[in-house]
Parts: C-alpha cells; structure tokens; sequence
C-alpha cells in the first residue's frame, strides 16, 4: 500500500488521467481519495476540508465535465490548489539594501536547526557569492555550540563563539565582530529546547530586538506532520517569524507539513531541506513542489541541478567521447563523480517528468555501487583505463582486475557492457531527427535504450549495471 501522500496522490493521477468522461458520482469518489490522501498525511483537517471544497466546486464545472480530457483537468485544479495552499510563489531571502544582512534562526531542538544552519550558509556562499559568518548563541545545549563550530570548519565559514555565556552578549559582540571584519551575511544560531517555554521565548525576542534581523527563520521538522504548523504558529505569534525552512523533507510524510504549515501560521516557506549532505537544501517552490507530489518531476529543479553542480563544457566535451569511440574507462569514472555531486539517483529521477513511477526501485540501487565500480576502474592499468579494447580481448586481464578488486569477473563483465550501451544509447540519439527529440522530451519513456548482446550457452551474462 502506499505510505506517503506522493504515492497516493500519484496514484489518483494514473486513475483520472486519461478519461474521456466524469460524472458527479466520479468528482465524488475523486474527492473521498484525495480528502482520505491528505489526511493520511496528516494534513490539518481544515486545510483538507477547504481543499476538497476548493478543487470539488471547480471539478464540477460545466467546462469540465463536458470538456476534452476532463481527468486531465482535474488534475490541473488539484496542481492548482495545492500550490495555493503552499503560497502560490516563492520566497527568497530577503537581504539589507546596504551594508551586512542578519538572519536570525529559531525552532525546536531536534527540529535539525544547527544543521540547517550550515546547509543555508553555504547556499548563501554558491549562490549569492556572499561572505557568511555564524553566531553561536545556543548556549542551553553545549553540543550545539560544537556542532556549528565544527560545521563552520568543514565549510570554511567563521563561526564567532564565547561558550555558555549570556546570548545576548554574546550576539552584541558577535555582530560588532562581523562588522568589523566586514562580512555580507550573519546567521545567528539561537536556543532550542525541546518545548516551548515562557523564558525561551524572552531570550529570543531580546536577540531579536538587539539584533534587528533582516530574516527570522524558523526551521521545523516536516516529519512532524500538522503539529509543524502548530509549532510555526506559536513561534510567529511570539517572536515574528518572516519564513520557515522545512527540513527532513526526505521522509514519507513529504507535503503534508508543507501543506499545512503556510494556511496556519501564515509563513511562508522559504527552503526545504531533502537530505543530510550539506549541499542538499533548495529554494521551496510551491507549484514545483505540487508537481513533485503529484508525479509531474520538476524539470526546473533538475536544471538548476545540472547548471550549478556539472560545468558546460565538461558536459559537452563528455557529450562528444560518449559519441565517438574514444570514449573510455576514465570519461566513465569522470561522468560518476558529475551524477555523484548531484545527489542520488532517485533523488535525479524524481526530477524526470514520467519516470516518478521508477523511484521506488531505483531507491533500492545502493548509491554506493558508485564506489564499487570505481574501486574495479582502479584496478586497471593506465592503459586500460584510456583502451577498453584491452580488457575486451583478454580474460587474463578480466581476471586480474577482477581479484584486484575484490568482485567477481562477472561484474568486471557488466561494466564492460555498460560502457558500450552508453555508447549505443548516444550514437542513437545522435541519429534522432527534431521531431523525434520533441516526442521523447514530451515522454521520457521513449528514449533509445541500447539492448546488450546476450551471449548464449555457458558463462552467459545476465546481469547488468543500470543507472
């Protein structure tokens, strides 16, 4: 059974999509499903109540039900309410017109606040080519303190610490110190407990007065379901929250704190964190992330993706040896390391219009078969690496790779034949005319897949790495 609102959302989308009519009855049993998908989820019952309504009165609309593709269009009213419902447009981070930005953090402990911290501060530094500095004023958990610190050093970003002093001293002397040493932006870590209390809440209105930030983010657990939205309301009433980063995005529950979060505290929802690495936080764009739930990919996102992790004439260059017969064992260690700096597979395949339904199995691909292949190119000689030729025409060699490795000759077999599939694959598309490049980028699906010669009889390979 599916377990996330993304499966059960998908799921409505294969049932509807593709109807040529659609009864009451029909908008009635759509409703039940999604009202029972959203709720699941845990969903504010209110949100769900309204959203239902909101998509129910414009299903039902003469235009649709009498309409082309009527499935279709409910589809779209559904994409439609849901990026309402998440607040329509993005947000970006609001920076001081002149002189130094201070952003302000707060939240739960537990809520991946510190983490967060670090993920915002080097998306700050990649994307806005800003100076970034981190105050350390979490002085109720003295691992908090360690834990920035030791982020900051990893990152290469400054982080200004006094150890389990008063906060506000210590954010007094810390802003003074940045300004001094003229950094672009400050992010302050502040107190999390593992409740909401009476005196935290004085020592983060106090921050905030003294510090005058140009952003109070609040970061909340998505895991949390509903009660992240009841927790982002009880922050914004007390301190004055300006966005929300929403982090642990990666669980099954995904979207239904996002959902519920912006119609309650009326914040809006700044960045999502999908990960652990450090690298994996991105701007929250509600329609892209309506047509994630939904199945649709995220083309935007993939392309930013792309642009930021693989530089173009790297990819191009890859591009032209993927095409010719030069390429080799060493372009196929270089073409892992770009796919690796983007993140895992399902997570790229999430992005891909049509190939959603694929996630599941490939979350089962160990990402660290990445490792294991580049552990057996490592095993070749130079000039094997630059001639695949060379191990093709010899066994010997296959079995010396093989034993320098670790793994089995068959497996030195596969990523033979995954070398020239990929060099079948990008002869083929090479050869594709422009209508032919339109039908495919419409449905993925459709893209040239290189068939491996199967040998028959004794020793005949029947595995295959699948990337």
């Amino acid at each position: 059974m599916p377990n996330s609102l993304s499966d059960r959302l998908q799921m409505f989308v294969r049932r509807v999509t593709g109807r040529g009519r659609l009864t009451e009855n029909d908008i009635e049993e759509m409703m039940r499903e999604v009202r029972l998908s959203l709720l699941e989820a845990d969903v504010n019952f209110k949100i769900v109540k309204q959203f239902t309504a909101n998509v129910k009165e414009k299903a039902l609309g003469e235009k649709i039900l009498q309409g082309l593709n009527p499935g279709q269009q409910v589809v779209k009213i559904v994409h439609d309410e849901l990026k309402r419902v998440m607040g329509e447009d993005s947000a970006g981070l609001i920076y001081a017109n002149n002189g130094m930005t201070t952003i302000m953090t707060i939240g739960l402990q537990g809520s991946g606040k510190t983490t967060a911290i670090g993920k915002l501060g080097l998306w700050i530094r990649k994307k806005e080519k800003k100076n970034v500095m981190f105050i350390a004023a979490d002085v109720y958990r003295p691992a908090a303190i360690d834990q920035l610190v030791t982020l900051g050093k990893s990152l290469g970003i400054h982080v200004y610490e006094e150890g389990l002093k008063d906060a506000r001293k210590i954010v007094k002397n810390g802003l003074e110190y940045a300004k001094a040493n003229k950094y672009d932006v400050v992010i302050i870590d502040t107190a999390g407990r593992l409740t909401i209390d009476e005196d935290m809440m004085q020592e983060l209105i106090d921050v905030k007065k003294l510090a005058n930030p140009n952003e109070v983010l609040l970061t909340v657990d998505a895991m949390m379901g509903q009660e992240a939205a009841n927790v982002a309301k009880s922050f914004h009433d007390q301190v004055g929250a300006t966005g929300v980063i929403l982090t642990k995005m990666d669980g099954d529950t995904r979207g239904g704190a996002a959902l519920s979060i912006r119609e309650i505290s009326q914040i809006p929802i700044k960045f999502a964190s999908n990960g652990e690495k450090l690298d994996q936080l991105e701007q929250f764009h509600p329609e892209r992330m309506a047509s994630r739930i939904l199945g649709m990919g995220d083309m935007m996102t993939l392309i930013e993706e792309v642009t930021s992790n693989i530089d173009e004439d790297e990819a191009k260059s890859m591009m032209e040896k993927m095409m010719s017969d030069s390429y080799n064992y060493l372009d196929l260690q270089k073409q892992f390391k770009m796919i690796k700096r983007m993140g895992s597979i399902s997570k790229i395949i999430g992005f891909i219009p049509g190939l959603g339904k694929m996630k599941d199995a490939l979350s089962q691909v160990d990402d660290k078969q990445f490792d294991r292949i580049n552990v057996i190119i490592q095993s070749m000689t130079e000039e094997e690496r630059k001639n695949p030729k060379l191990i093709d025409t010899s066994s010997r060699r296959r079995e010396r790779i093989a034993k320098g490795a670790g793994v089995q000759v068959a497996d030195v077999n596969r990523l033979r034949q995954s070398l020239e599939q990929q060099k079948q694959m990008m002869k083929q598309m090479s050869n594709l005319d422009e209508k032919q490049m339109e039908r495919m980028a419409k449905n993925p699906s459709a893209m040239p897949i290189a068939q491996p010669k199967v040998k028959k009889g004794k020793g005949k390979n029947r595995g295959g790495f699948r990337f």
